[in-house]
């Protein structure tokens, strides 16, 4: 406990952060990750994204928007890139000049994780990748397929990005209207992201965090093949625009 309270009080000190959690028919480690969080830095403020869950979500969307949450609802499921750019209107409308942290509600980021890279992008003011080392007991499937993507974005950008796929990443402030013009409906939008950042010169910061999988990944809602393609096409355009104009990383995106 005492651990605990000392990480609360070093906390208090620093500007407040939203925590962005966008979910799809969310389990009970929602209401309790939002509970740790609140516990560990009352500052700061916490904005869920239900994406179009169904009636049986009610009870614990209920329960995270009586610890505090504000809960924004899709009627129906657009898709995480979506959910994550509602999630980046409402704050640089309600809370302009305020970072956010996007992180997953299900067990996958710990509270101690959320809070180094919420630091780490007050620190720096660039945007922050927490990178998992991919140690210990990781599904076969899930260290296979960010060591290929990991390959294949360096070869295509030229830049070191440790964890392409991770969804523990904090935004500047300054970053928040930029997202809102970068493309991507599902989960190939965080992707779209890093490609856009490399093209526009936009810095990227890494710090490493634990990785975190529960049982074996069984709430991800990642579909293996459907999703990892919507991932690779935006990569393997950028490698074959990158060929036909070799000048072109320097320049920003066409929106």
């Amino acid at each position: 406990m005492r651990r605990r309270r000392g990480r609360t009080r070093a906390w208090r000190g620093r500007a407040a952060v939203i925590v962005l959690a966008p979910v799809y028919e969310p389990g009970p480690r929602l209401p309790e990750f939002v509970a740790e969080l609140r516990d560990a830095a009352p500052d700061v403020h916490v904005v869920v994204v239900d994406d179009g869950s169904g009636p049986a979500s009610a009870r614990v969307l209920d329960a995270a928007r009586d610890l505090g949450c504000t809960v924004l609802r899709h009627g129906t499921n657009r898709g995480k890139g979506v959910a994550l750019r509602t999630g980046f209107r409402h704050v640089a409308r309600a809370c302009p000049g305020h970072d956010v942290v996007c992180a997953d509600a299900d067990g996958q980021h710990g509270v101690a994780d959320v809070l180094r890279v919420a630091g780490r992008v007050e620190e720096t003011g660039v945007m922050v990748l927490g990178v998992r080392r991919f140690d210990g007991e990781v599904p076969v499937r899930s260290r296979a397929g960010n060591g290929l993507t990991r390959l294949l974005f360096r070869a295509a950008t030229g830049r070191p990005v440790r964890d392409t796929q991770t969804g523990l990443r904090a935004y500047p402030h300054g970053l928040l209207d930029w997202l809102l013009t970068v493309p991507g409906e599902r989960f190939e939008y965080e992707m779209n992201v890093l490609l856009y950042a490399v093209r526009a010169g936009k810095p990227i910061e890494q710090t490493t965090i634990a990785t975190r999988y529960v049982a074996d990944n069984a709430s991800s809602h990642f579909g293996s093949f459907t999703d990892s393609v919507r991932i690779y096409l935006p990569l393997l355009r950028f490698a074959a625009s990158a060929l036909l104009a070799p000048t072109g990383l320097s320049r920003r995106p066409r929106r």
